[in-house]
């Protein structure tokens, strides 16, 4: 039963992003970039290297990403005040007409997941999934600090 509880997680998400990605093609995002749009409007001036933690991804893959929405004029990058060597990157106009389809496409697909869910349940859930990434979250940057997790 345990190992089902990430498989069904995993089914979800792959799901998710599918959709997303259909829905998200005629802005030309792709591959989860709709992710970094959300972040870098929830998190204003956030630099590069925090935003690949947020999403848990490696430095060259949230680059990728970073330069293509950049390239389609979504985002931009801003100088670091204090230091030059840090990127601050921002939503362009383009990019804030963009967002509000991405939350509501966000808010359809949780009605849709959590219809036949009570609230009381949906907070439980919450909290146990919160825990979840938690650890997931501390145990990837872990592994990504080159530690070798003890199986």
């Amino acid at each position: 039963m345990k190992s089902e509880i990430l498989r069904q997680i995993g089914t979800i998400s792959r799901s998710l992003d599918s959709i997303s990605n259909v829905e998200f093609a005629r802005f030309e995002l792709a591959k989860g970039q709709y992710l970094y749009l959300s972040r870098i409007k929830e998190n204003p001036g956030i630099i590069q290297h925090r935003l690949s933690e947020l999403l848990c991804v490696d430095k060259s893959t949230a680059n990728r990403a970073i330069n293509k929405l950049e390239q389609k004029g979504l985002i931009v990058k801003k100088d670091d005040l204090k230091n030059k060597k840090e990127k601050r990157l921002y939503l362009t106009e383009e990019g804030e007409k963009v967002y509000p389809l991405i939350i509501r496409e966000n808010e359809y697909s949780t009605k849709i997941a959590l219809k036949d869910i009570s609230t009381q349940n949906q907070e439980i859930f919450l909290e146990v999934l919160n825990t979840m990434s938690d650890s997931i979250s501390h145990d990837w940057l872990e592994v990504k600090k080159g530690h070798i997790r003890k199986y």
